[in-house]
């Protein structure tokens, strides 16, 4: 993956970057992002597979695949209630990620100015 390719890198700023791209990358897609939006919209009570399905122009594997990768990067989690799962966004710690890394990078360029 993209971590292999810059293996390298000798800033640690940008490699500490590199290293947590998966929650950028997980964002970085027009479906998932729809899904995070319909999450948003569902905050209190989650989604099932089914009802964000419904709600998509994809196939229910589809779905499951895109919440899949959403699910590693962080970004939702899942609770079981009876035989139906529940989706629901925890975008607090992939979010408060993101932003540290962003003011590693600023405070990094501005180091070299």
């Amino acid at each position: 993956m993209l971590e292999k390719k810059f293996k390298k890198i000798a800033n640690p700023a940008l490699k500490e970057f590199v290293e947590n791209f998966d929650i950028l990358n997980a964002l970085a897609d027009y479906n998932r992002m729809k899904i995070v939006i319909l999450l948003f919209d569902n905050l209190k009570t989650g989604l099932t597979v089914t009802s964000i399905t419904n709600q998509m122009t994809i196939t229910q594997p589809a779905v499951s695949h895109h919440l899949k990768i959403l699910r590693d990067a962080g970004v939702v989690a899942f609770r079981k209630e009876g035989l139906q799962s529940y989706y629901y966004l925890t975008l607090e710690e992939p979010l408060e990620s993101i932003e540290e890394k962003a003011k590693t990078l600023r405070a990094e360029l501005e180091n070299k100015e």
